[in-house]
């Protein structure tokens, strides 16, 4: 039980990786508080977790919204008493439109949710963790938060960004007892695609460039597995860095 007693946020949970990580974070012993927009999704995931015997709360929260975000902490500490982990997971595609294509409609909604999404989570949490000099905060990033071309502009910019913040925040607050790490997963089977429409040919040409050299894809539980040894002791050396997961698609 690498997580016995801890409890955990996960956002965008009620499907895919987050889906994945609040399930083995509870079946290691930790109280998972299951946040998404979908919310009849992240009650199920609940009751699949009481069901297997552990302790789940879910909570519907749109982190682009400051109002969720506030609401998705506190709720966690009325119910739990505290919070020791944070994974910021919930994520949405820009349907890979390149500078020419995409519009401020487009970069507002994928910066809002990609980015400042998770800068507010941490902003809220932050105060929980360092009063008691301990908390863990796990990024989910990408591989398009490493290169140029994996996704489109919004994306890739929304990625790089968060692999900033994470080295950001894992250095200015190492000295008091707070890890932040960031995931970059390679291509993963989970739903995140449909969060795009009207894909842009041009962009994803670009992206099939890169594609092109994906020697496979992982599944969810692959990066639940990692983001479990990033919020379990056996990880506490390992402080702002940006661990890929990609079956080894970026080492080319």
């Amino acid at each position: 039980m690498k997580l016995e007693n801890k409890v955990a946020i996960v956002t965008g949970a009620a499907s895919g990786m987050g889906k994945s990580i609040a399930k083995l974070y509870a079946a290691e012993g930790a109280k998972v508080v299951v946040a998404d927009l979908a919310i009849e999704a992240a009650e199920v995931v609940v009751q699949e977790i009481v069901a297997a015997g552990g302790d789940a709360l879910a909570v519907s929260a749109n982190v682009a919204k400051e109002e969720d975000v506030k609401q998705l902490v506190d709720r966690t500490v009325e119910q739990y008493g505290t919070l020791d982990i944070l994974v910021n997971n919930a994520g949405i595609m820009d349907s890979f439109l390149t500078a020419e294509e995409v519009t401020d409609e487009m970069w507002d909604r994928v910066i809002a949710v990609n980015t400042t999404g998770p800068m507010r989570t941490i902003r809220k949490a932050l105060p929980i963790f360092t009063a008691k000099s301990n908390g863990v905060i796990i990024n989910i990033a990408s591989a398009g938060g490493l290169f140029g071309s994996r996704a489109g502009i919004a994306y890739t910019a929304s990625k790089h960004a968060v692999v900033g913040m994470t080295k950001n925040v894992g250095f200015q607050y190492a000295g008091q007892g707070i890890r932040c790490n960031a995931i970059a997963p390679g291509g993963v089977k989970t739903n995140i695609g449909a969060s795009m429409g009207n894909v842009s040919q041009v962009g994803m040409g670009h992206m099939q460039k890169g594609a092109a050299l994906m020697t496979s894809t992982g599944e969810p539980e692959d990066i639940a597995a990692l983001a479990l040894f990033l919020a379990s002791d056996e990880a506490s050396f390992i402080n702002g860095t940006v661990i890929t997961a990609d079956g080894a698609w970026t080492a080319y």
